[in-house]
């Protein structure tokens, strides 16, 4: 009976299971046949001929090492700028107590809802008038606004949840305010920070709209801006674009399974800090 309750348990998990690795499973399976098996002959199994090939000629003959890196310079940069503002923000309006901290949180809060749109064309012409087109800057700069709502929003809440006789024990021990922001306050949010980490170094590399707009010099585009014209320039090599694709999903799945048990870990630290 115990063994027949645990497979109705188990059996919807399963099932969730197969349905979310299934298009990642899809996507690399297809990286490794060509055009035949994809339409015709086997569309949905796996390959007869592992072809390696797709792999060798999608990173040799386009310029996708330029626009990996291009990504990652882009993604990295404005992560790191996006955590040290975020956290130095939120401990400014979450620990410490001064005039109009209230009305900076709800400002800050309301660019969290803000749509792209709106901003597109102002924000088009101060890049073009501050002379930052076709460089770092036209994305970094745009990328670290637009994520640090959300992220001083995730920063807040889990500073606001730290007790305050750590901070009176630190300042009975000497500690200035800038030795308890780095000694106590942000090792005890390190899991909000893997979980910020994670959203939008994501966020920034797959972002596109915005890339679109602001870059159009070749060697500064980005992974998702070569994707689309290596896409229609050659269309006909499907094998080469899973490839593409699969490569580009490589750094968003190592990124995750470093940072997955500190994304647990937030979800409790709050209750944990408490107690």
């Amino acid at each position: 009976m115990k063994k027949l309750r645990a497979v109705l348990i188990q059996t919807p998990l399963w099932i969730y299971f197969v349905i979310s690795v299934y298009p990642l499973v899809w996507m690399i399976s297809y990286s490794l046949k060509n055009n035949d098996e994809i339409f015709v002959t086997n569309p949905f199994g796996f390959p007869t001929h592992f072809r390696i090939e797709n792999y060798t000629a999608a990173w040799s003959q386009f310029n996708i090492p330029r626009y990996f890196m291009n990504s990652f310079i882009v993604s990295s940069i404005s992560t790191l700028l996006i955590i040290v503002l975020a956290l130095m923000f939120s401990f400014a309006i979450a620990r410490m107590r001064w005039k109009f901290r209230e009305s900076v949180r709800l400002y800050m809060t309301i660019g969290m809802f803000m749509p792209l749109q709106v901003i597109m064309i102002p924000l088009a012409i101060l890049v073009r008038d501050f002379h930052l087109t076709n460089t770092y800057g036209a994305l970094i700069v745009p990328y670290v606004a637009i994520g640090l709502p959300f992220s001083c929003l995730i920063f807040y809440g889990f500073m606001k949840s730290i007790p305050g006789e750590l901070e009176e024990s630190a300042c009975m021990d000497g500690a200035n305010i800038y030795r308890m922001f780095i000694q106590i306050i942000v090792p005890v949010v390190t899991p909000a920070i893997a979980t910020v980490a994670i959203f939008q170094f994501l966020s920034n590399w797959n972002e596109f709209m915005l890339a679109y707009i602001l870059i159009s010099d070749e060697a500064m585009k980005t992974l998702p801006l070569g994707l689309l014209f290596f896409q229609g320039q050659y269309s006909t090599d499907w094998g080469g674009m899973g490839a593409v694709m699969t490569i580009a999903s490589l750094p968003m799945v190592i990124i995750y399974l470093f940072f997955s048990e500190q994304v647990e870990n937030a979800m409790t630290v709050g209750s944990a800090v408490k107690g």
